[in-house]
């Protein structure tokens, strides 16, 4: 589990209470009901408006990821893959189907199984492309769905602010209480803006991001299982896939360099 976004959004709502306290203000000054009922639900309603149903399931559907999704470390994809290449190296690609039978990751399951089965390597490579397209996409609606709401919760907070200001001025001639309705025409505004900020493009950034890591995961693994239907050497496959993890490809150049700087010094 990675708490970033919990992290995060505890931090956010943290600062703003600590800003509305050093304020002198209140919380509940922030809290009214009709303000936030206007901006949470007319917020998802056009939301939905601008999508379909299916989207939207599938948006709630994908949510509790956003804040338990999982991450697996590039290195122990690495170590897997070279050991199913040694594995197979010594014992036969038909070895691979236990290993399949025993793995708990469905795109794994199923790259191993097609590979025991003796599926040609281009048919398979077609087979993964179109299941890891497929993933993305449907991963990526559920970002967008999030990033859209983003999009339209200030706006339905200004709506929501014009229309407490009309009943505003229907008040002109008590001015004892202007003050105090002309400040809570302006919490819709607030919460249009923090709703959009605070929860959902964090929500949509974020599943966008785990989009982007399953994406490489899955390519990562599809590289190294195809190398391993291809008989590679299991240390060469390895540094193959050890070159396709971005982050590791600084500490790689600074390796060079100083290999270079290393031979300079020998020369001199």
């Amino acid at each position: 589990m990675d708490p970033a976004t919990i992290i995060g959004l505890v931090i956010a709502f943290g600062s703003l209470y600590a800003m509305i306290t050093l304020e002198g203000a209140h919380v509940q000054a922030i809290l009214l009901p009709a303000p936030m009922v206007l901006v949470f639900g007319a917020t998802i309603a056009v939301g939905i408006a601008g999508g379909t149903l299916k989207d939207f399931f599938h948006a709630v559907k994908a949510l509790p990821r956003a804040f338990v999704g999982k991450t697996t470390p590039p290195q122990q994809i690495i170590d897997r893959v070279v050991a199913l290449a040694e594995k197979a190296r010594s014992e036969g690609l038909l070895s691979l189907e236990q290993e399949a039978s025993e793995s708990k990751d469905p795109f794994t399951k199923k790259a191993l199984q097609n590979i025991a089965d003796g599926i040609d390597g281009e048919e398979l490579r077609d087979l993964l492309e179109d299941e890891i397209s497929a993933r993305t996409t449907s991963e990526r609606s559920a970002a967008k769905f999030f990033t859209t709401l983003g999009g339209y919760a200030p706006t339905v907070g200004i709506i929501g602010t014009v229309v407490s200001l009309t009943h505003v001025l229907e008040n002109l001639s008590s001015p004892d209480t202007l003050g105090p309705m002309i400040a809570t025409a302006f919490v819709a505004t607030l919460w249009g803006l923090l709703s959009a900020n605070f929860i959902w493009l964090p929500i949509g950034g974020r599943l966008k991001r785990l989009s982007d890591i399953e994406l490489s995961r899955m390519t990562l693994l599809m590289e190294g299982l195809l190398a391993v239907q291809a008989g590679s050497q299991p240390r060469l496959l390895g540094e193959r896939l050890q070159a396709m993890i971005p982050d590791e490809k600084p500490k790689a150049d600074k390796g060079q360099k100083q290999s270079k700087a290393d031979k300079k010094l020998t020369a001199a």
